[in-house]
């Protein structure tokens, strides 16, 4: 993994990018592209982690700082800096972000996916409907808390999602999912819902063992990335 700069709207957007192994086969150092978009806490090393394992599973996986160099364990502070992000300036890094691995020489499909948790699952929502080049989007325990957030789902046409929902959220959450998948479904897009029993929000995050689950993030794990290679490859 590598820090990078993408240029999005006349500004130099930092980040991080990683590739496939260069010795682990034919293919190698070459694949499909993923997007990975942040918690609410910043572009920290969990998130980093998660561009390492897409690229150990043979994506060229991209994570742009959202936050712009910002990052926090405070959950005010998260709060305040997730509520600050406008949706405009978030769809502008993802079809930035896009464009910019379908340019590169080392992304083998010009269909590109997303993968985002809690914010990031919420914009990975978003990002089919921003960008002609993402055509699919696994979000994990999404949040859409900003005001603005009003994705244009005739975008979806064609394309698909997959959503990781978390029991805990299901208070507050899940209308809003059953809303959206509706809104993707009845604009020619297809979405598959998962639920898991007793989970945390974050139950993918294994920096936050208080809410860890190993046997549900691998699920959606395997869930997702075969997802990815069923729609977002040649």
């Amino acid at each position: 993994m590598r820090n990078v700069e993408v240029e999005i709207r006349g500004e130099q957007v930092g980040g991080v990018i990683a590739f496939p192994e260069p010795n682990a086969g034919p293919d190698s150092g070459t694949g499909p592209g993923v997007i990975v978009i942040q918690e609410w806490w910043g572009l920290v090393p969990h998130i980093q982690g998660v561009v390492s394992r897409l690229a150990a599973a043979g994506f060229v996986a991209l994570a742009l700082d959202h936050y712009r160099g910002v990052e926090t364990t405070e959950p005010d502070e998260a709060q305040k800096l997730m509520m600050g992000l406008q949706v405009s300036a978030a769809a502008a890094d993802l079809a930035g972000a896009a464009a910019y691995l379908v340019d590169r020489p080392e992304v083998t499909t010009s269909k590109i996916a997303v993968m985002g948790f809690c914010m990031g699952g919420g914009l990975a929502l978003l990002a089919p409907t921003v960008s002609a080049q993402i055509a699919c989007a696994a979000a994990f325990y999404p949040a859409m808390p900003w005001p603005d957030f009003a994705p244009d789902w005739a975008n979806y046409a064609g394309k698909a999602a997959m959503i990781h929902k978390a029991q805990s959220d299901e208070g507050w959450a899940a209308p809003k999912i059953a809303e959206y998948a509706a809104e993707i479904t009845g604009h020619g897009g297809r979405v598959a819902v998962f639920d898991y029993p007793g989970s945390e929000h974050a139950f993918f995050n294994d920096d936050r063992p208080e809410v860890y689950s190993p046997s549900y993030a691998g699920a959606a794990w395997e869930r997702s990335t075969a997802f990815f290679r069923a729609e977002c490859t040649p």
